[in-house]
């Protein structure tokens, strides 16, 4: 987990557009951490991505009680208007790869009269499956012609970041950026959580009450999971090593030029 804010976390993913090579950001909490101690393959993804970035106050509160006070909550819907918003200026191309039928190209419309100088060149609503061949070329020609710097793909944790782990390489694209739930969010379909709920790392139950058939065993199982794995951590009964520089680069500084992490496996 990168030692970020939501001010470093916009300037690293933006920088990371001009590495020069495909990279991918991913943001979790609780819930990715504990599905990826159980998921090689999702472990895998996390340990590739360019950036790896805090969305939950737990792993705030790991990083304020490992000494680094400068780390705080990267939520995604609040990345991806963070950087909608400067590339204004900067000139990046944003593509948007996720949600409902529909949800995507409604998306336009709400972030195009947020930042209408922002340029989003394209979506695309894939299958709630694994793409298949025509699929793929189909993706990959519709990328090819709109030349987007930043994909935003929003069809949730861990779908999300095994898609980007497996095109990475394939889809000529600068940056993906996984984004979960913010297609519906910014579209108004998932109603946002007040400030302080958010701060008091409380969301998970706003967000339980609104779909609680869905994420009542999801959210039982992994904070659970969470807060026993923290407690070994706190009281040394496990140690959890911090790390320092990019564990997937180790001759050379990540795009993003974050060198500093504070959870790992």
């Amino acid at each position: 987990m990168d030692a970020v804010n939501l001010s470093t976390a916009i300037a690293s993913t933006l920088a990371a557009t001009k590495s020069g090579t495909s990279e991918y950001v991913c943001l979790t909490g609780a819930h990715g951490i504990v599905e990826a101690r159980r998921d090689p393959l999702l472990a895998k993804a996390f340990r590739n991505a360019v950036l790896m970035l805090p969305d939950g106050m737990p792993t705030v509160w790991i990083a304020w009680w490992k000494g680094l006070y400068h780390v705080d909550r990267v939520f995604g819907p609040d990345l991806m208007l963070g950087v909608i918003d400067q590339s204004q200026t900067s000139g990046e191309r944003h593509f948007l790869l996720g949600g409902n039928p529909g949800v995507a190209e409604e998306l336009v419309n709400c972030l195009q009269a947020r930042f209408p100088a922002a340029c989003i060149v394209g979506t695309y609503t894939p299958p709630f499956r694994r793409l298949n061949s025509d699929e793929e070329a189909e993706l990959a020609t519709l990328l090819e012609e709109c030349r987007p710097d930043i994909v935003w793909v929003g069809i949730g944790t861990p779908k999300q970041e095994l898609f980007m782990s497996e095109y990475v390489g394939r889809l000529k694209i600068p940056v993906m950026v996984g984004v979960g739930a913010a297609f519906d969010f910014h579209t108004r379909r998932l109603k946002d959580s007040p400030q302080w709920v958010k701060r008091a790392g409380l969301q998970w139950f706003h967000r339980l009450m609104q779909d609680p058939k869905r994420l009542w065993w999801r959210y039982l199982r992994t904070n659970t999971l969470f807060l026993a794995h923290a407690a070994m951590a706190l009281f040394r009964l496990r140690n959890y090593p911090t790390l320092t520089g990019d564990p997937t680069a180790p001759t050379e500084e990540p795009a993003s030029s974050v060198a500093e992490t504070f959870i790992a496996d």
